[in-house]
């Protein structure tokens, strides 16, 4: 039972952790305020933000993967890692990408949400595959 809650705290914080980052990288482009007029329905931009955010969910849950990997004796993570510093660096750029095309704020169309969750989840990504990638390469050192 104690454990659960563990979790759940550990999973509530996270989330809340993410979504100040998300807010964060709204604030910091300047595209923050929310739109006068609400445009509902897929947009190409929103379109882009949202391939983007599934390229960034996948180099996550390589770097993730890598990362467990990595603690491993017998399982190479190495292509898992790889594939997350690649698909987190091509997701972080076109996030950025996104919030700069962006001409207004949340709700206007130009999915600048999306662009951020695709930037903070690419620099999630990256930062997964380099721990991954080092903790290969410290137990390659020592072997």
């Amino acid at each position: 039972m104690k454990r659960i809650v563990i979790v759940i705290c550990v999973g509530l914080a996270a989330a809340a952790l993410f979504g100040g980052l998300v807010h964060a990288v709204l604030v910091a482009a300047h595209v923050s305020e929310p739109a006068a007029t609400t445009v509902y329905g897929l947009t190409p931009r929103r379109v882009w933000a949202t391939a983007v955010i599934l390229l960034a969910l996948v180099g996550v849950a390589g770097g993730g993967m890598a990362l467990i990997r990595s603690a491993s004796r017998f399982n190479s993570g190495r292509f898992g890692a790889i594939v997350a510093l690649v698909a987190g660096l091509i997701a972080a750029v076109n996030g950025g990408m996104v919030l700069a095309v962006a001409t207004g704020g949340p709700g206007t169309g130009n999915g600048v949400v999306g662009g951020a969750m695709a930037f903070v989840l690419g620099l999630i990504a990256m930062a997964l595959g380099g721990l991954a990638l080092a903790g290969f390469r410290r137990r390659a050192h020592t072997s």
